[in-house]
């Protein structure tokens, strides 16, 4: 057993990738036990061997380390209580099995699945709960070793109290009280030889010394069952903290038809892990002050499970974009760079063995963007103009901005009036470009839209002298003549 202290766990199941709500259930435990100098151990509940996957199992440790949450103990680290993937616990289940078979708490039980429906069909239409009947439950030895020796494999069902009350006494609900005459004896251990989730896991929580579980509150009710199993095992009964559902904004259970729900999904959407680990908190939790960005370092500081609300959490993708927003604006270009690196160099607008110079010029490129995205394929994607001459110019943009008989001598007077301008930084540029309009009398739009569409093929984008900044002088040029040249030819064509 473990020595006295809090120590927490998160057990997925490797059937699927880790869903928002594992993942916020997970970084509770994590703070929790960050808080109060605890353990928080990672156990895979891998014992549905015909639905899990060494994919899932992959996905969901790449996720945790995606995110920052670490474990102390678990897979691919150890600990003094491993194996942690239940699949390779299954000797140890075993054991507790016939332990608890010797001293008569658990019994084998042969029903059929017919009986077993017949018997919730009378329930039902006596208007009682459909509930285990306790057929199997007074046969003596003699008679369960004669079903056994006409070739029935039996289930194994726990012995659960049958009468009186128990009492759950959870964190946040306060004590919520269960009449026992609705926990029927359920099942521990499957015909076919593994036992179930309620078995299994409280015989971990029981072996690992967890003191604490925090998980969902759609496990409440089975939170008696498994008070009961504790007891049979003779373990600590742990505390219990139920926080609170994530729903969708129409407050139906969140799924995919809400957007992402996983955060394999919301990495590949662009999302950065600090914001979708504060936006976790968020769900059930108030930092107080009306705060809403919070550093991990910060959410240690102000966890406090008094602080998680009891009603539901209701899901906001407007704000995770926000804070998304934030972080993004907030962040190193370095790291960003980082981040877009391999998409770049896919895409072959860099090479691996670029010169000082460019990796400078490629800050000093995410700098300026980051200030406009708001995910990072707003700046894994969009960037395309700074490395590649638009080919395709935007329809409505060439409609509205490439129209008037005087553009294309505009743009070639630009590209001269670039010539001169030194040094060559947003601020000259603008300051060459202001001048001329004057001198035009033109507006600034008239101007400054067809020179964008030109340099970008695009309407919209960073600022116009921070990207001509960025582009260079001769690569201005270039563009601004051939857009010149474009609408000379188009010209042409339509005479």
């Amino acid at each position: 057993m473990a020595e006295q202290g809090v120590r927490v766990r998160f057990a997925p199941s490797p059937t699927g990738a880790l869903h928002i709500g594992g993942a916020r259930t997970a970084y509770f435990n994590w703070l929790f036990a960050r808080k109060n100098g605890g353990t928080f151990v990672l156990r895979i509940d891998d014992t549905d061997t015909s639905r899990s996957t060494e994919a899932s199992y992959r996905q969901i440790i790449d996720s945790f380390r995606w995110l920052g949450i670490t474990w102390d103990e678990g897979p691919e680290i150890g600990g003094d209580y491993g194996p942690y993937r239940q699949s390779k616990r299954l000797s140890l289940y075993r054991e507790e099995l016939h332990r608890l078979l010797e001293e008569d708490r658990v019994y084998p039980c042969f029903c059929t699945q017919e009986q077993l429906a017949a018997d919730r069909e009378q329930a039902q239409k006596e208007g009682r709960t459909p509930r285990y009947s306790g057929r199997c439950r007074h046969l003596t030895r003699a008679q369960q070793e004669h079903e056994m020796a006409v070739g029935k494999t039996p289930v194994y069902r726990l012995r659960a109290p049958s009468s009186g009350v128990t009492i759950v006494k959870d964190w946040i609900r306060g004590d919520v009280a269960f009449d026992n005459e609705e926990i029927d004896d359920f099942v521990v251990w499957k015909a076919e030889g593994m036992p179930t989730y309620h078995f299994a896991s409280c015989v971990d929580d029981y072996k690992m010394g967890i003191t604490h579980i925090i998980r969902a509150d759609e496990h409440l009710s089975n939170t008696p069952r498994h008070i009961a199993m504790f007891q049979a095992l003779g373990a600590s009964i742990p505390y219990f903290i139920h926080i609170p559902m994530i729903l969708a904004p129409d407050r139906s259970k969140l799924s995919k038809r809400h957007g992402a729900t996983s955060v394999d999904e919301y990495r590949t959407a662009g999302i950065l892990p600090e914001a979708l680990i504060n936006y976790l908190l968020l769900l059930g939790f108030s930092p107080g002050e009306e705060r809403e960005v919070v550093s991990v370092e910060q959410a240690i500081e102000l966890f406090d499970l008094r602080r998680v609300t009891k009603h539901a959490a209701v899901y906001d993708v407007k704000k995770l974009e926000w804070l998304n927003s934030h972080y993004m604006h907030a962040a190193n270009p370095d790291r960003l760079l980082e981040l877009v690196w391999d998409s770049w160099l896919e895409r072959q607008w860099i090479t691996a063995d670029i010169s000082r110079e460019q990796l400078a010029w490629l800050r000093r490129l995410v700098a300026v963007i980051q200030e406009r995205s708001h995910n990072l394929l707003d700046l894994q994607d969009d960037v395309g103009y700074y490395f590649v001459a638009p080919e395709h110019y935007d329809v409505k943009g060439v409609r509205k901005h490439f129209t008037s008989p005087d553009t294309a001598e505009r743009l070639r007077t630009v590209a001269n009036i670039l010539q001169d301008v030194a040094p060559f930084t947003a601020l000259a540029i603008e300051r060459a470009i202001r001048r001329f309009i004057a001198q035009q009398e033109i507006k600034g739009g008239e101007l400054i839209h067809p020179t964008r569409l030109s340099l970008s093929g695009l309407t919209v984008g960073p600022g116009l002298f921070d990207m001509m900044a960025l582009l260079g002088r001769s690569e201005c040029q270039r563009r601004l003549l051939a857009a010149a040249d474009w609408m000379g030819q188009r010209g042409e064509l339509q005479i």
